[in-house]
């Protein structure tokens, strides 16, 4: 178990972090390190327990680094010229032409 009082999290947190905590496992991470990890993110995410408590309210929960992906993809391909972008693309064509040679053989 990971330490800690879990109290202060909304339900939300406690499946968002046994989601996570799932999907380490299905990847081999040990139990107990998964159950770290994924409170880890929840309070990454959210900033801690979310959950009225002492003098003041709950915290809304903000937009996470897990929502950004959208808004940050493609700004290095946009910035290189269609020269760069093709000689990347058969580089990687290539690579994975060679890579598939090597696994068949």
């Amino acid at each position: 178990m990971a330490r800690g009082d879990k109290s202060k999290y909304t339900d939300k947190q406690v499946r968002k972090a046994e989601h996570i905590a799932e999907s380490y496992e299905a990847r081999g991470v040990p139990e107990d390190e998964a159950e770290a990890r994924a409170w880890a993110t929840v309070n990454k995410d959210d900033g801690g327990g979310k959950k009225p408590g002492g003098s003041g309210r709950g915290k809304a929960t903000d937009h996470p680094a897990a929502h950004k992906g959208g808004r940050t993809g493609g700004t290095a391909s946009a910035s290189r010229t269609p020269e760069q972008r093709s000689a990347s693309a058969k580089k990687a064509a290539e690579t994975r032409k060679r890579n598939a040679a090597k696994k068949a053989g």
